[in-house]
């Protein structure tokens, strides 16, 4: 059986910079970024807070939509994530206990 998948939108602490990445599971993907263990341009610029995210039924619909969403200019991206998402909030700040980012930083 097919796994699905997820497209998600970081940012960093004063909300400058986004980054759009796609994976099939978004709570371990999202981990990885907050402990520095995400792509070299997240961890650059501090991209760690999870502003948005969807679910796909399939990894290729993601890959699509986030291909899809890297084209858009960025007003509409920060449009996108105000929908849901209109105090730009860390969706995941409650995700993880302080063990588990603490823990996994070495």
């Amino acid at each position: 059986m097919e796994k699905g998948g997820f497209v998600y939108i970081l940012s960093n602490k004063k909300r400058t910079t986004l980054y759009i990445g796609v994976t099939n599971d978004v709570e371990r993907r999202i981990l990885e970024h907050k402990i520095g263990k995400g792509s070299k341009f997240a961890s650059k610029y501090q991209l760690k807070y999870l502003m948005y995210y969807e679910e796909h039924t399939t990894i290729q619909d993601a890959i699509e939509r986030e291909k899809q969403l890297k084209n858009w200019h960025k007003d509409w991206k920060w449009n996108l994530i105000k929908e849901d998402n209109a105090q730009l909030k860390d969706l995941a700040k409650d995700w993880y206990d302080e063990g588990m980012l603490e823990e996994n930083t070495c």
